[in-house]
């Protein structure tokens, strides 16, 4: 069977190692991206270089996004010369970013329109992961359109789960990083304030870690705060924006989190410190400069 054409935007690590292991197994890709060095890396293999999301729609059969937020998505998909300005009958628009899922129904109903469809498909692990197909994908839409790119999926990700209707999979993504990011808030916050008291820091790690609060998160957090490496991944700026989002979810679900509040009002303190580009532990130097 004749693979499909993929069209990519978004070729940073995660994206342009997305790209590297389809060209890998076979793909053909139309790419884009605003760094022209990222995109020559692909052309280089073999992929064909486009300017602008009607042109890469109108040549592919699959469109896969990788990209920062739901403004840059939309912009994209809306623009004059976008994607849906292009977008084929049949084909399949896959946004593996973290997006607002009202902003991604909203795309998904207007490609239907047209008769394309959308799965949302937000990633977890590492661009070292997605470099051999090896991505833990969560996505989420309409069961056939979902079965129609499963094989494509299952080449870029070891673990692909189907979440339910359009929109699921960036609440999935969302909520993961609401629990994940405000527990490295709390827990860098712990060792600030064992830091501010005279606590041996070390000490605090162990007996904590004896019990229940023992988990994963501890440990990057014990990383920064007690041995000095930021080991995590995951920037300020990233979590910043994805409590961010969590927060318009909620809000759009009629609810609140005053629990998301606060660590999104940390968050965006430490941003607005310039510790944006540092992972989400070196938060803990915020907390500790906050009594200086």
């Amino acid at each position: 069977m004749t693979k499909p054409v993929i069209g990519f935007i978004g070729l940073g690590l995660m994206g342009g190692n997305m790209v590297e292991n389809l060209q890998k197994r076979g793909y053909q890709l139309n790419v884009m991206d605003l760094n022209q060095d990222a995109v020559a890396k692909c052309v280089a293999r073999g992929a064909n270089a486009v300017t602008s999301g009607k042109e890469l729609a109108e040549a592919s059969d699959i469109v896969m996004l990788c990209l920062t937020t739901s403004a840059v998505v939309e912009k994209l998909v809306y623009g004059d010369d976008g994607i849906l300005a292009g977008i084929k009958e049949g084909a399949v628009l896959v946004d593996f970013g973290t997006s607002i899922p009202s902003s991604t129904r909203k795309i998904g109903a207007d490609l239907a329109a047209k008769g394309a469809g959308m799965i949302d498909a937000p990633l977890g692990r590492t661009p070292a992961h997605a470099k051999d197909g090896l991505l833990n994908i969560m996505a989420a839409g309409d069961i056939d359109t979902f079965n129609k790119v499963k094989p494509v999926l299952d080449e870029q990700g070891e673990n692909v789960f189907h979440l339910g209707a359009l929109g699921a999979g960036h609440t999935t993504k969302l909520i993961n990083n609401f629990m994940g990011m405000t527990t490295v808030c709390a827990m860098s916050q712990a060792f600030a304030v064992a830091e501010l008291a005279g606590v041996d820091r070390a000490q605090l790690f162990d007996i904590m870690s004896a019990g229940p609060s023992n988990s994963p998160f501890m440990k990057f957090c014990k990383n920064y705060a007690v041995d000095g490496v930021s080991d995590l991944g995951f920037s300020i700026a990233n979590a910043n924006k994805d409590l961010g989002y969590f927060l318009k979810m909620v809000e759009d679900l009629g609810t609140e989190s005053k629990i998301a509040e606060g660590s999104s009002a940390n968050l965006q303190a430490a941003f607005d410190s310039g510790l944006g580009n540092g992972n989400v532990p070196e938060i803990f130097d915020y907390f500790v400069k906050l009594a200086k």
